[in-house]
């Protein structure tokens, strides 16, 4: 409440002046009292009249505390007290009953100032409550009339602290006064990746604790963690391992160099183990423990000669040793920053009187131990067997005393009878298995003609394969590179070897193409024999106008025959596996004068059977899209389209109607079971002018002999009754008369002949 006393009455202006002598009074006896007894003297605020104020709220017991350590948590009894300090962060409450600004809460800012309502900032970090009090009382006085009843009290603790570094969300944040270290990097959303857990550090001011965060995580101690007060900043360094350049962390990668935090002191292990890397020291560790967080030593590691290097003095350590006795007097020393170095197993020359050793074309050639009762095919066996270049029908046994001997282990696997024995063997001796003869262009007498299979063509490889009874005509063809561009592997065929040309052996065709595109049982394909000869022919080479294959590369089994009117009639290649439309499209389709609906497909049947003859009404086809309608072709046949305007000679009376007489286009036409009367005069352009269209004459040839009938054009036109129409059918004949010759024009022409010869005998008698 501010106010003004301009316009009081004389007596309050009296009391007022009273209350005011009265706190001057007792602000000089606070200031009077011994420093050790209780709230020291304050500086007056600027502008003021250096008395100082004691709080009529203090208590002389509470007065006489000792003061509160910087730094400790206060409970919230204590936080009440007029000793308690004032910190950064903490929440005032100011009472000032009467003042709407106030009577709230009101933070200590960063630089330890309480913005207050009339007043402006006011620094009471480090003063306790006490002298907060009396200072923010002494300023209100120059603002308010009566501050006889403020009250200061701590009403929470907070804590203002930065964490910078390897945080998430680094920057400021505010705790309760009770908080850890985990709290605040919490409030900064938690550690990044790449964050150093054991080197974490506390600043305040220029004094730098630095302190293990993951001993705090491992154990759960808090001691470890230090107590943070107002403006502290928690940094977060990062892990050596993550490089000195920006790059996307990769945690897997890291974690498998190591652990280790701090070059210094981490623990080098690298040499042949699984994971090299610098590993965090650990005073209870042995070099066992770091070499299985390196992942263990490889396959290729000396477990004798392991190198340590403590404190710059080198020493050697035995694993095996180790391993076998179990001393823990034949560990070495692991200290800070020690270098462990596992070396590569160095290649022994091996040897001995019980040595075997086997060399050449075997998966694992080397030197062995042989004992009592080993054979032949035990020491192959071990050293991993005969690998798929080998040639196992002379392999050499070298003797220890300077003899050879050949073996045929081809031969004594196939064979069923024990005159073929693996050799002897004794120490010293030398199996050497040799590589098969394949060079580059050599000479094709190497391999014998009974072991292997030719094949000839359209193949990428052509040549000469070695044959084994396992193998099929898909893994010949396969080893020959596979068909080439033009092959024609509907049509391959296979000869037989020498050995069974006879009278029952023949060719054998193998549609390929089909097996791929169909489907089929693969324990059908054609069983070879080493000897026999496959042949892959090649398709025509097209003439670039047209898909036409020339005739003399075409053979005649297997091409079909497409003539008349076509844009291109020829010869074709076909296969079975084609179909009537395939043939049309590769002769791009029938010229414009084609007649669709007389098409004739010859049938050769190959010289197998009487040849037979289909007739195909393609638009009949095109018309209903049933496929039933089309022929099935096979190789040799021939297809023919006739013309439209072909020869009338060339058409046969049984398969022509005749129109004759009054039309507009007489002649022989074309018929089926399908038109009618009406349909043959349209096409004949209709009756003329001077038509009899009354009865025109249909004769029928039915039953060997002509049958005529007439039909009225006329009258069917008035009813449309098709039932009248005659039946017509190729052989007939249809007369359309002229109207001459109507019965009615005959009896006009009769009578005016008559009155004509009248006439003149008329004239005759007057004369």
């Amino acid at each position: 409440m501010r106010r003004f006393l301009i316009g009081r009455p004389l007596r309050t202006l009296l009391a007022l002046l009273l209350v005011v002598l009265g706190l001057a009074g007792a602000s000089q006896a606070w200031a009077q009292q011994p420093a050790d007894g209780g709230v020291p003297p304050l500086q007056a605020p600027p502008g003021g009249n250096g008395n100082q104020y004691q709080n009529p709220s203090a208590n002389s017991q509470q007065a006489q505390r000792a003061p509160v350590t910087p730094g400790a948590l206060q409970s919230s009894a204590e936080a009440s007290t007029p000793d308690t300090q004032v910190r950064i962060g903490d929440v005032l409450f100011l009472s000032l009953p009467g003042e709407d600004t106030f009577n709230k809460t009101f933070q200590v800012d960063r630089r330890g100032n309480l913005l207050l309502p009339e007043v402006g900032l006011v620094q009471v970090a480090g003063l306790t409550i006490a002298q907060a009090q009396v200072k923010i009382h002494d300023l209100l006085v120059r603002a308010f009339r009566d501050v006889s009843r403020f009250d200061l009290a701590l009403k929470e603790r907070r804590l203002l602290v930065t964490v910078l570094g390897f945080a998430r969300n680094p920057g400021p944040v505010e705790l309760s006064g009770d908080a850890t270290v985990q709290m605040a990097i919490n409030m900064a959303g938690g550690l990044a990746q790449g964050a150093q857990l054991d080197r974490m550090q506390v600043r305040r001011g220029k004094e730098v604790q630095i302190f293990d965060y993951k001993k705090y995580l491992d154990t759960g101690d808090p001691s470890v963690l230090p107590k943070l007060e107002p403006l502290d900043e928690i940094f977060v360094p990062a892990s050596p391992l993550t490089g000195n350049v920006q790059v996307d962390f990769d945690p897997h990668t890291l974690a498998a160099a190591g652990d280790a935090g701090d070059d210094r002191t981490s623990i080098k292990v690298f040499g042949e183990v699984n994971q090299t890397g610098s590993f965090a020291f650990k005073p209870e560790a042995t070099i066992v423990e770091y070499i299985m967080r390196a992942g263990g030593v490889t396959r290729f590691a000396t477990t004798d000669g392991i190198r340590v290097v403590t404190k710059g003095k080198p020493q050697t350590f035995s694993l095996k040793d180790y391993l076998d006795s179990g001393d823990k007097k034949l560990l070495p020393e692991i200290g800070p920053g020690t270098t462990i170095f596992v070396p590569k197993e160095l290649e022994e020359i091996k040897g001995g009187a019980s040595t075997i050793y086997v060399m050449g074309e075997v998966a694992k050639p080397g030197a062995f131990e042989i004992k009592l009762g080993v054979g032949f095919l035990d020491v192959l066996a071990n050293a991993g067997g005969p690998t798929r270049f080998a040639n196992t029908n002379e392999i050499r046994i070298l003797k220890a005393n300077g003899g050879v001997e050949n073996f045929d282990l081809l031969a004594y696997t196939e064979t069923k009878s024990k005159r073929v024995a693996p050799p002897k063997l004794g120490p010293g001796d030398t199996i050497f298995v040799p590589e098969k003869q394949q060079e580059e262009g050599g000479s094709w007498l190497k391999n014998s003609p009974d072991k292997v299979v030719r094949i000839i063509g359209a193949i990428n490889s052509p040549g000469r394969y070695e044959w084994n009874d396992e193998m099929t005509i898909l893994d010949l063809i396969a080893e020959a590179g596979g068909p080439a561009d033009r092959a024609n592997t509907s049509h391959i065929e296979i000869l037989p070897g020498s050995k069974e040309v006879g009278a029952n052996t023949a060719v054998q065709i193998f549609d390929l193409a089909s097996l791929v595109e169909k489907g089929g049982r693969l324990d059908q394909l054609p069983k070879l024999k080493p000897g026999w000869t496959i042949s892959i022919p090649t398709l025509p080479q097209s003439n670039g106008n047209d898909n036409r294959s020339s005739w003399l590369q075409q053979p005649a089994e297997t091409s079909i025959y497409v003539l008349g009117a076509l844009r291109n009639p020829g010869r074709y290649a076909f296969s079975k596996n084609m179909h009537f439309l395939d043939i049309l499209s590769a002769a791009d389709g029938p010229a414009p004068s084609a007649d669709l609906e007389n098409i004739r497909i010859t049938h050769r049947r190959n010289g197998n059977g009487k040849p037979s003859i289909t007739k195909l009404d393609l638009t009949a086809y095109f018309s209903s899209g049933d496929d039933r309608l089309l022929p099935d072709v096979q190789p040799g046949d021939v297809i023919y389209f006739p013309d439209k305007s072909a020869d009338w000679l060339a058409l046969g009376k049984e398969q022509t109607v005749r129109v004759l007489g009054s039309v507009n286009k007489p002649g022989r036409y074309k018929f089926n079971d399908t038109m009618t009367l009406l349909d043959l005069l349209a096409e004949a352009g209709g009756p003329t002018a001077d038509a009899y269209q009354e009865k025109i004459v249909v004769v029928n040839f039915a039953r060997g002999q002509d049958q005529a009938e007439t039909f009225n054009l006329v009258h069917f036109a008035k009813t449309g009754n098709f039932q009248e129409l005659p039946v017509l059918r190729a052989g007939d004949t249809v007369y359309v008369p002229n109207a001459t010759q109507s019965d009615w024009q005959q009896f006009i022409s009769g009578v005016r002949d008559t009155v004509s010869v009248l006439s003149i005998f008329a004239l005759l008698g007057k004369l």
